[in-house]
């Protein structure tokens, strides 16, 4: 018997995510320059991924 497709996990899709996780985001920012140690981690500018 076969699993639903719903059911695989997220490596098996293989689909890009679009939203990034707060830790992702704030590595991303560090990467520019946008944020530095010590700013709140709430609020954070809007991102977008790496292309």
């Amino acid at each position: 018997m076969s699993q639903h497709r719903s059911l695989r996990g997220a490596s098996a899709l293989g689909a890009k995510r679009n939203v990034l996780k707060r830790f992702e985001r704030v590595e991303l920012l560090r990467k520019r320059g946008q944020w530095k140690e010590g700013d709140r981690i709430t609020g954070l500018r809007k991102t977008k991924g790496e292309a």
